[in-house]
């Protein structure tokens, strides 16, 4: 009996595991190479958010392409019909679109992963996995509806070239178009993350980003050209906002017209990187503690 017992407690000694969960000591552990090995959960977190936002709806994932298009509309109504706004050369229904192309992938990155402790408590309460894999599932299944609406702004375009005196002439400014999306997505996770460790605390905040991104549409220039603001007293608020260089950035990416800044993109890079920056620090700080108060 003793033998046996011996035996069992030698072979208990002799495991090795697979993964030991331990309090994260340091803050600038981003875990990057762990967040690889959970692959496969990040992929299926991001079929999850494309199915479940538009299950049980009329028209499924067709809203990515009626959403553009009304909002398009009410945007010539307003700011071309009745306010006059130029839009710099270009036709008023693509100027408007490829704004709103780009807008719409930054708002949705932001807004979506702003709720990540409050929205994702019950599973992070049961099973252990990285928790930096869901934020950036995020992102990357507004990638994906991101990609729709470029498709359906390439139709636009390519209908136009067509069927108006519009010609549309591709260049190597193209090759911008994945890089301005690509820290587009950086600034709204970075952000985003920001506000989700604070709202684990403060639950109003999430009401306040609904509200402070539509305010924040306005002071970008997604209706308007930048040109149009540079000889009013705002010019200093629209070139402070990151967000400004980005969009006028990608307009001139399409269609190789607008304000392009060298400094003004320098800007909005390093604005976007330190906000990654900050996010993660404080991400990982509030994921320590965040069960005890969501």
């Amino acid at each position: 009996m003793l033998a046996t017992e011996q035996k069992e407690q030698k072979a208990s000694t002799q495991q090795t595991w697979t993964e030991v969960i331990a309090p994260q000591g340091n803050l600038f552990d981003l875990k990057l190479r762990e967040v690889w090995r959970y692959k496969d959960l990040l992929i299926l977190f991001v079929k999850r958010d494309f199915k479940a936002q538009y299950k049980q709806t009329i028209f499924g994932p067709l809203w990515h392409v009626i959403q553009p298009i009304f909002t398009t509309l009410i945007f010539f109504i307003l700011f071309k019909s009745l306010a006059k706004i130029p839009t710099d050369g270009l036709p008023p229904i693509l100027f408007y679109m490829s704004s709103l192309t780009i807008w719409n992938y930054f708002a949705a990155c932001f807004t979506s992963t702003s709720n990540t402790f409050v929205a994702n408590a019950g599973i992070f309460g049961k099973v252990y996995f990285p928790r930096l894999v869901l934020p950036l599932s995020i992102v990357l299944s507004n990638m994906v509806k991101f990609c729709i609406q470029l498709g359906l702004l390439t139709a636009f375009i390519a209908g136009y070239s067509i069927f108006s005196d519009y010609q549309f002439t591709p260049g190597i400014n193209l090759l911008l178009i994945p890089f301005i999306a690509f820290m587009m997505g950086i600034l709204g996770l970075g952000l985003g993350i920001i506000i989700s460790s604070l709202t684990t605390k403060y639950r109003d905040l999430s009401v306040l980003i609904q509200f402070g991104i539509q305010l924040l549409m306005y002071i970008t220039p997604v209706a308007y050209p930048l040109s149009f603001v540079m000889q009013s007293r705002f010019k200093g608020l629209m070139l402070f906002n990151p967000l400004s260089s980005m969009v006028e950035g990608f307009r001139y990416a399409v269609f190789g017209s607008g304000m392009l800044s060298t400094s003004l993109i320098i800007y909005s890079i390093i604005f976007s990187v330190v906000a990654l920056f900050i996010g993660i620090i404080t991400f990982n700080k509030v994921e320590r503690s965040f069960m005890d108060t969501v």
